[in-house]
């Protein structure tokens, strides 16, 4: 398992992978970047730097989360979430055949190890409120404001 560190303008991400794919993408708030980046990640590493810098909206390197069969099940519907897009956990609850586990689906969007690119971030509450993400919700705000940016200045 090859691993980087790379700055963003969201902290340090940190990122896994072999020849089998990317399988962990994550953020930390602080960390030491590496000089040298393996040639497996290259590609993770370019379509990130693109993605922040605004160039990309969409990743196609080769993936590897591990993880159960119902939250790879999960993470697959999430990336059926258009760019610029929302779903609330109920929707997704439903997309996936079954209300009733909207804790277990909320569940698993939480344990998402492949931040960004699997878009977890896009999983909002019923209401339009930005309930629960694993990296700090400013953070959430701040990617779902890079993704759909507006001409209108904030109120809040």
């Amino acid at each position: 398992m090859e691993t980087c560190f790379i700055n963003s303008p969201l902290g340090i991400t940190k990122i896994e992978g072999d020849e089998n794919g990317i399988s962990v993408i994550s953020i930390l708030s602080e960390g030491i970047l590496s000089d040298v980046i393996p040639e497996i990640l290259k590609e993770a590493v370019t379509q990130l730097q693109d993605y922040f810098e605004g160039k990309r909206t969409n990743f196609n390197f080769k993936l590897n989360p591990i993880g159960t069969e119902f939250q790879q099940k999960v993470w697959q519907e999430l990336l059926n979430i258009s760019f610029g897009k929302t779903m609330s956990y109920l929707e997704l609850s439903k997309k996936l055949g079954d209300v009733k586990a909207i804790r277990a689906v909320a569940s698993a969007n939480g344990k998402n190890p492949l931040w960004i690119v699997i878009p977890c971030h896009r999983v909002i509450g019923t209401d339009g409120s930005l309930t629960g993400y694993a990296g700090g919700l400013w953070r959430k705000k701040w990617l779902l404001e890079h993704e759909n940016p507006t001409n209108q200045q904030s109120l809040f």
